[in-house]
Protein backbone atom coordinates (compact mmCIF):
# COMPACT_ATOMS: atom_id res chain seq x y z
CA UNK A 1 0.00 0.00 0.00
CA UNK A 2 1.54 3.22 -1.15
CA UNK A 3 2.97 5.75 1.88
CA UNK A 4 1.16 8.87 2.62
CA UNK A 5 1.42 11.56 4.90
CA UNK A 6 -1.77 12.86 6.85
CA UNK A 7 -1.17 16.36 4.81
CA UNK A 8 -1.14 14.07 1.60
CA UNK A 9 -4.73 12.82 2.05
CA UNK A 10 -6.09 16.10 3.30
CA UNK A 11 -5.06 17.54 -0.32
CA UNK A 12 -7.04 14.45 -1.84
CA UNK A 13 -10.78 14.30 -2.45
CA UNK A 14 -10.81 11.22 -0.31
CA UNK A 15 -9.17 12.46 2.56
CA UNK A 16 -11.60 11.97 5.28
CA UNK A 17 -12.74 8.48 3.71
CA UNK A 18 -8.95 6.84 3.46
CA UNK A 19 -8.12 8.77 6.72
CA UNK A 20 -10.80 6.62 8.84
CA UNK A 21 -9.82 3.66 6.85
CA UNK A 22 -6.54 3.75 7.95
CA UNK A 23 -7.85 4.29 11.79
CA UNK A 24 -6.55 7.64 11.70
CA UNK A 25 -9.83 9.89 11.58
CA UNK A 26 -13.03 8.00 13.04
CA UNK A 27 -15.81 8.15 10.48
CA UNK A 28 -18.33 10.86 10.81
CA UNK A 29 -16.43 12.17 13.80
CA UNK A 30 -17.85 15.83 13.61
CA UNK A 31 -21.63 15.00 12.62
CA UNK A 32 -23.87 15.91 15.28
CA UNK A 33 -27.83 16.12 14.67
CA UNK A 34 -31.39 16.65 16.35
CA UNK A 35 -31.60 13.01 17.19
CA UNK A 36 -28.30 12.15 18.83
CA UNK A 37 -29.13 11.57 22.43
CA UNK A 38 -27.16 14.05 24.67
CA UNK A 39 -26.05 14.25 28.15
CA UNK A 40 -27.83 16.65 30.45
CA UNK A 41 -25.52 18.22 32.92
CA UNK A 42 -24.77 16.92 36.02
CA UNK A 43 -27.76 14.71 35.93
CA UNK A 44 -26.03 11.73 34.07
CA UNK A 45 -30.18 11.38 32.14
CA UNK A 46 -29.67 11.47 28.12
CA UNK A 47 -32.35 12.63 25.96
CA UNK A 48 -32.21 13.44 22.32
CA UNK A 49 -31.40 17.13 21.80
CA UNK A 50 -34.92 17.82 20.01
CA UNK A 51 -38.17 16.92 22.02
CA UNK A 52 -41.76 16.87 21.52
CA UNK A 53 -43.97 19.34 23.47
CA UNK A 54 -47.64 18.84 24.70
CA UNK A 55 -48.02 22.42 25.74
CA UNK A 56 -48.82 25.03 22.44
CA UNK A 57 -51.13 27.78 24.88
CA UNK A 58 -51.26 25.71 27.84
CA UNK A 59 -51.53 22.09 25.71
CA UNK A 60 -54.80 23.00 23.52
CA UNK A 61 -53.35 23.15 20.45
CA UNK A 62 -52.09 18.90 21.18
CA UNK A 63 -55.46 18.49 23.18
CA UNK A 64 -57.46 19.34 19.98
CA UNK A 65 -55.91 16.74 17.75
CA UNK A 66 -57.84 14.49 19.77
CA UNK A 67 -56.07 11.15 21.00
CA UNK A 68 -56.14 9.12 17.75
CA UNK A 69 -54.32 11.94 15.42
CA UNK A 70 -52.03 13.29 18.76
CA UNK A 71 -51.05 9.46 19.11
CA UNK A 72 -50.30 9.17 15.00
CA UNK A 73 -47.85 12.18 15.86
CA UNK A 74 -46.13 11.15 18.89
CA UNK A 75 -45.60 7.65 17.28
CA UNK A 76 -44.43 9.79 14.22
CA UNK A 77 -42.05 11.62 15.91
CA UNK A 78 -40.94 8.68 18.11
CA UNK A 79 -40.03 7.26 14.30
CA UNK A 80 -38.10 9.58 13.19
CA UNK A 81 -36.03 9.65 16.15
CA UNK A 82 -37.78 12.17 18.82
CA UNK A 83 -37.49 9.90 21.81
CA UNK A 84 -37.51 13.11 24.38
CA UNK A 85 -41.39 14.18 25.75
CA UNK A 86 -42.18 16.35 28.22
CA UNK A 87 -45.96 18.20 29.55
CA UNK A 88 -46.92 19.55 32.45
CA UNK A 89 -49.35 18.79 35.69
CA UNK A 90 -51.28 22.40 34.03
CA UNK A 91 -51.66 21.48 30.47
CA UNK A 92 -54.81 19.73 31.09
CA UNK A 93 -55.35 16.18 30.34
CA UNK A 94 -51.91 15.62 28.79
CA UNK A 95 -50.27 12.96 31.16
CA UNK A 96 -52.92 11.08 30.13
CA UNK A 97 -53.12 11.19 26.26
CA UNK A 98 -49.30 10.89 26.15
CA UNK A 99 -49.78 8.19 28.63
CA UNK A 100 -51.60 6.27 25.79
CA UNK A 101 -49.65 7.95 23.04
CA UNK A 102 -46.66 5.88 24.57
CA UNK A 103 -48.31 2.99 25.44
CA UNK A 104 -46.40 -0.39 24.08
CA UNK A 105 -43.18 1.10 23.85
CA UNK A 106 -40.75 0.11 25.36
CA UNK A 107 -39.86 2.93 28.62
CA UNK A 108 -36.22 2.59 28.02
CA UNK A 109 -36.10 3.85 24.51
CA UNK A 110 -38.04 7.23 25.78
CA UNK A 111 -37.27 9.88 28.29
CA UNK A 112 -40.28 11.15 29.40
CA UNK A 113 -40.29 14.87 31.63
CA UNK A 114 -42.92 16.29 33.52
CA UNK A 115 -43.24 19.48 34.83
CA UNK A 116 -45.08 19.93 37.95
CA UNK A 117 -47.16 22.76 39.83
CA UNK A 118 -45.93 23.99 43.30
CA UNK A 119 -48.80 24.57 45.41
CA UNK A 120 -48.47 25.07 48.88
CA UNK A 121 -51.77 22.98 50.01
CA UNK A 122 -50.52 19.68 47.80
CA UNK A 123 -48.27 17.08 49.07
CA UNK A 124 -45.36 16.39 46.76
CA UNK A 125 -45.14 13.11 46.46
CA UNK A 126 -48.66 12.60 46.45
CA UNK A 127 -49.44 14.62 43.31
CA UNK A 128 -46.58 12.93 41.86
CA UNK A 129 -47.61 9.31 42.60
CA UNK A 130 -50.96 11.04 40.91
CA UNK A 131 -49.13 12.36 37.33
CA UNK A 132 -47.08 8.52 37.28
CA UNK A 133 -50.51 6.91 37.12
CA UNK A 134 -51.82 9.35 34.36
CA UNK A 135 -49.12 9.06 32.91
CA UNK A 136 -48.58 5.47 32.91
CA UNK A 137 -45.04 5.59 33.53
CA UNK A 138 -43.57 3.78 36.84
CA UNK A 139 -41.08 6.92 36.53
CA UNK A 140 -40.00 10.38 35.27
CA UNK A 141 -36.83 10.44 33.97
CA UNK A 142 -37.20 14.25 34.64
CA UNK A 143 -39.55 16.21 36.72
CA UNK A 144 -39.38 19.99 37.12
CA UNK A 145 -40.31 23.04 39.44
CA UNK A 146 -42.97 24.87 37.09
CA UNK A 147 -42.86 28.13 36.46
CA UNK A 148 -40.92 29.69 39.20
CA UNK A 149 -41.37 33.21 38.22
CA UNK A 150 -39.82 34.91 41.44
CA UNK A 151 -36.47 35.89 43.02
CA UNK A 152 -37.43 34.24 45.81
CA UNK A 153 -38.07 30.70 44.59
CA UNK A 154 -35.71 28.68 46.03
CA UNK A 155 -36.64 29.84 49.53
CA UNK A 156 -40.25 29.74 48.63
CA UNK A 157 -40.31 25.69 47.06
CA UNK A 158 -38.01 24.45 49.89
CA UNK A 159 -40.82 21.88 50.46
CA UNK A 160 -41.08 20.92 46.97
CA UNK A 161 -37.26 20.79 46.54
CA UNK A 162 -37.69 18.19 49.14
CA UNK A 163 -40.03 16.47 47.70
CA UNK A 164 -38.36 15.35 44.57
CA UNK A 165 -35.30 15.01 46.61
CA UNK A 166 -37.33 12.27 48.69
CA UNK A 167 -39.48 10.77 44.91
CA UNK A 168 -35.95 10.88 43.81
CA UNK A 169 -34.55 8.21 46.38
CA UNK A 170 -37.63 5.88 45.44
CA UNK A 171 -36.67 6.20 41.78
CA UNK A 172 -39.98 7.50 41.20
CA UNK A 173 -38.21 10.58 39.51
CA UNK A 174 -34.68 10.46 38.12
CA UNK A 175 -33.50 13.47 37.90
CA UNK A 176 -34.85 17.14 39.35
CA UNK A 177 -35.01 20.86 38.11
CA UNK A 178 -36.81 24.57 37.51
CA UNK A 179 -38.34 25.79 34.66
CA UNK A 180 -38.07 29.32 35.45
CA UNK A 181 -40.13 32.69 34.06
CA UNK A 182 -38.72 35.97 34.49
CA UNK A 183 -35.18 37.74 35.05
CA UNK A 184 -35.03 37.95 38.75
CA UNK A 185 -36.20 33.78 38.81
CA UNK A 186 -33.43 32.97 36.02
CA UNK A 187 -30.64 34.83 38.15
CA UNK A 188 -30.69 32.27 40.82
CA UNK A 189 -30.47 29.58 38.36
CA UNK A 190 -26.57 29.43 37.81
CA UNK A 191 -24.97 29.20 41.28
CA UNK A 192 -28.33 26.82 42.65
CA UNK A 193 -26.67 24.10 44.26
CA UNK A 194 -30.34 22.06 43.96
CA UNK A 195 -30.64 22.62 40.35
CA UNK A 196 -29.77 19.32 38.45
CA UNK A 197 -31.89 20.33 34.87
CA UNK A 198 -33.31 24.11 34.35
CA UNK A 199 -35.70 24.99 31.63
CA UNK A 200 -35.08 28.56 30.13
CA UNK A 201 -36.75 30.30 27.49
CA UNK A 202 -34.45 31.31 24.27
CA UNK A 203 -34.73 32.72 20.82
CA UNK A 204 -32.77 35.14 18.91
CA UNK A 205 -35.09 37.97 18.87
CA UNK A 206 -36.67 38.28 23.06
CA UNK A 207 -39.95 37.03 21.91
CA UNK A 208 -41.67 35.70 24.57
CA UNK A 209 -38.13 35.38 27.18
CA UNK A 210 -37.21 36.74 29.77
CA UNK A 211 -37.67 40.87 31.48
CA UNK A 212 -37.53 41.88 34.59
CA UNK A 213 -41.54 40.98 34.32
CA UNK A 214 -42.18 37.56 34.16
CA UNK A 215 -45.37 38.09 31.54
CA UNK A 216 -44.48 36.14 27.92
CA UNK A 217 -45.96 39.14 26.13
CA UNK A 218 -42.97 41.57 25.57
CA UNK A 219 -39.15 41.25 24.50
CA UNK A 220 -36.84 39.72 26.96
CA UNK A 221 -33.52 40.77 27.32
CA UNK A 222 -31.73 38.43 25.37
CA UNK A 223 -27.62 38.85 26.28
CA UNK A 224 -28.44 38.45 29.94
CA UNK A 225 -30.80 35.06 29.63
CA UNK A 226 -27.55 33.89 27.41
CA UNK A 227 -25.13 35.09 29.98
CA UNK A 228 -27.32 33.09 32.60
CA UNK A 229 -27.17 29.97 30.07
CA UNK A 230 -23.55 30.10 30.00
CA UNK A 231 -23.00 29.93 33.63
CA UNK A 232 -25.71 27.51 34.40
CA UNK A 233 -23.88 25.50 31.68
CA UNK A 234 -20.28 26.32 33.29
CA UNK A 235 -21.81 25.27 37.32
CA UNK A 236 -23.29 21.59 34.92
CA UNK A 237 -26.49 22.22 34.71
CA UNK A 238 -28.31 20.50 31.67
CA UNK A 239 -30.33 23.50 29.80
CA UNK A 240 -33.30 22.48 28.35
CA UNK A 241 -34.35 25.94 25.90
CA UNK A 242 -38.43 26.85 25.34
CA UNK A 243 -39.96 29.36 23.63
CA UNK A 244 -37.86 28.60 20.70
CA UNK A 245 -39.97 29.67 17.84
CA UNK A 246 -41.88 32.90 19.73
CA UNK A 247 -44.78 30.70 20.85
CA UNK A 248 -45.84 29.64 17.21
CA UNK A 249 -45.32 33.48 15.85
CA UNK A 250 -42.20 33.07 13.53
CA UNK A 251 -42.09 32.11 10.40
CA UNK A 252 -40.13 29.31 8.68
CA UNK A 253 -36.58 31.81 8.33
CA UNK A 254 -36.79 32.97 12.43
CA UNK A 255 -37.82 29.78 13.37
CA UNK A 256 -34.50 28.26 11.68
CA UNK A 257 -32.58 31.55 12.96
CA UNK A 258 -34.30 30.92 16.59
CA UNK A 259 -32.55 27.20 16.37
CA UNK A 260 -28.77 28.49 14.76
CA UNK A 261 -28.93 30.95 18.26
CA UNK A 262 -30.14 28.61 20.66
CA UNK A 263 -27.20 26.03 19.81
CA UNK A 264 -24.53 28.15 18.48
CA UNK A 265 -25.11 31.50 20.75
CA UNK A 266 -26.89 30.30 24.14
CA UNK A 267 -25.34 26.55 23.93
CA UNK A 268 -27.98 24.98 25.36
CA UNK A 269 -28.26 20.80 25.52
CA UNK A 270 -31.51 20.29 24.16
CA UNK A 271 -35.13 22.07 22.47
CA UNK A 272 -38.55 21.25 23.33
CA UNK A 273 -40.97 22.40 20.49
CA UNK A 274 -44.97 21.37 20.62
CA UNK A 275 -46.24 20.40 17.15
CA UNK A 276 -49.38 20.02 15.57
CA UNK A 277 -48.68 18.09 12.14
CA UNK A 278 -45.84 15.36 10.88
CA UNK A 279 -44.62 18.51 8.50
CA UNK A 280 -43.49 20.73 12.02
CA UNK A 281 -41.68 17.77 13.18
CA UNK A 282 -39.88 17.17 9.94
CA UNK A 283 -39.25 21.16 9.77
CA UNK A 284 -37.76 21.17 13.33
CA UNK A 285 -35.50 18.12 12.19
CA UNK A 286 -34.47 19.53 9.73
CA UNK A 287 -33.85 22.86 11.38
CA UNK A 288 -31.74 21.58 14.35
CA UNK A 289 -29.55 19.17 11.70
CA UNK A 290 -28.52 22.49 9.91
CA UNK A 291 -27.86 24.63 13.04
CA UNK A 292 -25.05 21.65 14.28
CA UNK A 293 -23.77 21.11 10.53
Amino acid sequence: MPQYTRRDLLKTGVAAGTLAGLGMLPLEAERRTATDWVTLGKSDVKVTRLAFGTGTFSGQVQRDLGQEQFTKLIRYAYDRGIRFFETADSYGDMHRMLGIALKGLPRDSYRLMSKVTTSPDVDPLQKIDELRGQANTEYFDIMLLHWQHTATWPEDSARWQHGLLEAQSKKAVLSHGASVHGLPALRQVPDNKWLEVAMIRVNHKGTRMDAENYATDGLGNVHEVVTHIHQARQNGLGVISMKLVGEGTFNREDRQAAMRFAFRNAGVDAVTIGYKNSGEVDEAIENLNLALA
